[in-house]
């Protein structure tokens, strides 16, 4: 092997040290993602294409057991339509990419590139919707965007084009629009625990800062190793300020014109970002066995006198695991198992089975678990319920340990100066008078935002003094340095 191909796996950033530093090495040696030509678009690789798409299909099937639909819209929006709803084009202005010629012709109105939908699907919507009959509609679009905005974008986190769903909602009352809400942040939340294993804190945004044009934001929140926050998968209840925009009308039961009321929800490549940055280690990336595109892989280890049995005997190990598995039988020739044992686990395969000579001859293996190291031998006729038990052994102990990390870094405080000190170790909750200007200074000041806030603390408010002025407290707020 070349000398280049010995380094190619190789991490030099510790987490604990330099987490940009070891994200950046973990994300791009382990061939998860790539750099592309253009700064700050991805090339999604096999691995991170795999754990996306899984993603997306069982959202997916989620929301079709929801009643949502697919559909699919244009890739590029007129001008005029995005100057129709004042705040939504205000916030999305700074960050629009446009076309602006066809070949050499100039066009006659510029077209933005995809930020987000709203524009081009409910124009769409208000030739559609006529009468109460037509309501609701319930669509989705899987789809990339761009948002050009940021001048040092971080690969997944914060790219200038990146993958999501988009759920644009309308409805003829205002309840059933809200009652979707605990529907779509249910699966979303579903998603992040069952698959990625990922924690987060699901509560409504500060006006501050909600989606440009919504009436509120809703968000689940995750917390990072180095105690900054990362937002994840949204849902915006966007009252009747679409529609009133857009004239998504229609006449209801008593013969009368009225909205619709809309919601908008997402979730996007961006979690393939924080799934990396918490369960990730000095080794490299440590997949959710869900997401992994191989969840087993098989290394057999042997020498020019037994080559031939001994793969024959790693043939005979895949096929114990049958086709309830993902697995790979590494049979590669021009590599030591010691350099494919640090290929893999950069790789982040949830197992690895190594088979040789001893492993042979009592027909059993060696199964070595990514997220312990853990090795442990198990006879071949036990070896698939085994692999089973160990897969969701991964997968609890993945979720577990980021769920205690939240826990223990989220900071109930009790002042002003014991917020600034645990800002940017993790959460700092506090009580908060619901004043803009009270948010305003504390980011000013500390340099946290407003991260978004818990459903589950809120009752606590109650009786409570905002942790700026000292004002009687609204509400129980996360505020964290973010992403």
């Amino acid at each position: 092997m070349e000398e280049g191909e010995e380094k190619k796996f190789k991490l030099t950033a510790k987490k604990a040290d330099n987490l940009t530093d070891w994200y950046t090495q973990v994300i791009i040696n382990s061939e998860f993602v790539d750099y592309s030509a253009v700064s700050g678009m991805l090339v999604y690789r096999p691995d991170a294409y795999f754990a996306w798409d899984t993603i997306k299909e069982v959202t997916d099937l989620m929301f079709k057991a929801a009643g949502v639909q697919d559909v699919y819209f244009p890739l590029l929006i007129p001008e005029r339509f995005l100057e129709m709803e004042k705040e939504h084009v205000k916030g999305f202005s700074p960050e629009v990419a446009w076309v602006t010629h066809a070949g050499k012709t100039e066009l006659s109105e510029r077209l933005a590139v995809r930020p987000t939908s709203e524009a081009i699907m409910y124009d769409s919507f208000a030739k559609w919707v006529r009468s109460w009959r037509d309501l609701p509609i319930k669509f989705n679009i899987w789809a990339s965007v761009v948002r050009w905005e940021f001048k040092h974008p971080t690969p997944l986190l914060r790219s200038r084009e990146f993958l999501w769903n988009e759920g644009h909602s309308a409805f003829a009352t205002s309840e059933e629009a809200e009652a979707e809400r605990d529907v779509i942040l249910g699966i979303y939340q579903k998603v992040l625990r069952d698959y990625l294993a990922l924690p987060g804190v699901r509560g409504r945004k500060t006006d501050t800062e909600k989606f440009a044009g919504a009436v509120a934001t809703y968000s689940i929140e995750h917390l990072m190793p180095d105690g900054w926050n990362i937002q994840g998968p949204d849902h915006h209840s966007d009252g009747q300020n679409f529609a009133k925009a857009y004239g998504i009308q229609f006449i209801d039961k008593d013969g009368k014109r009225k909205y619709a009321y809309q919601n908008t929800y997402a979730i996007s490549t961006r979690e393939l970002g924080a799934m990396v940055m918490m369960h990730g280690d000095d080794k490299g990336l440590v997949l959710p066995p869900k997401l992994a595109r191989i969840q087993v892989v098989v290394v057999p280890i042997y020498t020019n006198l037994n080559k031939a049995e001994i793969l024959d005997y790693a043939e005979k190990v895949r096929a114990a695991l049958g086709s309830d598995f993902r697995v790979y039988v590494d049979a590669r020739d021009e590599y030591s198992p010691g350099w494919k044992f640090n290929e893999w686990e950069i790789k982040g395969v949830p197992v690895r089975i190594e088979a040789g000579k001893r492993e042979l001859e009592a027909q059993s293996v060696v199964i070595v678990r990514r997220d312990t190291g853990a090795k442990e031998p198990v006879q071949l006729s036990q070896l698939k319920p085994e692999i089973a038990k160990t897969l969701e052994a991964i997968h609890e102990n993945l979720y577990n340990r980021a769920n205690e990390f939240m826990k223990a870094h989220t900071f109930k405080v009790k002042d002003y100066d014991e917020l600034k000190s645990k800002v940017g170790k993790g959460f700092a909750q506090a009580p908060w008078c619901g004043s803009a200007e009270c948010e305003g200074k504390i980011k000013d000041e500390t340099g946290a935002k407003a991260t978004n806030m818990p459903d589950e603390e809120q009752a606590a408010a109650k009786g409570k003094k905002c942790i700026r002025c000292g004002n009687d407290a609204q509400f129980i707020v996360n505020f964290a340095k973010s992403y």
